[in-house]
């Protein structure tokens, strides 16, 4: 593997695609929505089913956004606690 510095100028880090849930109740939520989507798909008219999935599609768009954003921050935030830790308290946190 490359160092880590040359992954990420590359974009060849992608930890979401290796995110797996650990609460136990993640793998019993999926396969309810499964489930319900299967229902929804045989009492909805087509075009109904249709906008549902591009409602649901959108919907996961503005959820990826959102964890981008979580994503970034927290690693803002973990390297200040770095940089804390190597030079000291409030030396470069503004406030």
């Amino acid at each position: 593997m490359k160092n880590i510095i040359e992954e990420l100028y590359y974009g060849n880090l992608h930890p979401e695609e290796h995110i797996v849930p650990s609460n136990p109740e993640y793998r019993p939520l999926t396969r309810k929505i499964s489930a319900l989507m299967e229902e929804a798909k045989k009492r909805f008219s087509e075009d109904d089913f249709i906008t549902l999935e591009e409602i649901l599609d959108l919907n996961g768009e503005s959820s990826s956004m959102i964890t981008s954003e979580a994503f970034v921050q927290g690693f803002k935030m973990g390297a200040l606690v770095m940089v804390e830790v190597f030079w000291g308290e409030g030396k470069w946190v503004k406030g």
